[in-house]
């Protein structure tokens, strides 16, 4: 298992956490009751909250001949919580691109059908089928999977 990523609990799926709201508020170290917010959700980034609406993302990116990087995270996970910014701007410098982003407790069905393992995990679909994936909050290899996708398909969108 990556460094970079947190191993899900095993058996049912998920423990039940708050909803997903795009964002995450954890408490100041030096105690005080200030807060910092982790966008999740920015940029190109679109939140999948059902299975029709994962299913309606997917027809849509078929639709316009793009490929789609589904984000599975979950707001506890710390890994997921340093990535959430630089996937909202891969999503802003590539248009071509539909970034999703799951959460996985909110949608723990969903994710257990995936074999989501840990989190973060990326898979990388192209007519609702996967052509990668990437388990671990690695920028590098994030930006590498990125770019092979996008040079498999003549398109770096720009």
């Amino acid at each position: 298992m990556p460094k970079d990523s947190t191993v899900l609990p095993s058996g049912m799926g998920f423990s039940p956490r708050k909803p997903f709201n795009g964002f995450v508020n954890d408490d100041k170290s030096d105690g005080s009751d200030s807060e910092q917010a982790v966008e999740f959700v920015g940029g190109n980034v679109h939140r999948v909250t059902s299975k029709e609406d994962w299913d309606q993302k997917l027809s849509e990116a078929k639709r316009d001949g793009k490929i789609v990087i589904a984000n599975f995270s979950a707001t506890w996970c710390g890994p997921c919580r340093m990535l959430a910014p630089f996937y909202c701007e891969l999503s802003e410098k590539h248009p071509s691109l539909m970034f999703l982003l799951i959460d996985v407790d909110e949608l723990t069905d969903f994710s257990t059908s995936r074999d989501i393992k840990a989190t973060p995990t990326f898979f990388f679909l192209k007519d609702g089928q996967q052509i990668d994936k990437l388990v671990g909050a690695n920028k590098p290899e994030l930006q590498k999977k990125l770019t092979a996708v996008l040079d498999s398909v003549g398109n770096h969108g720009k």
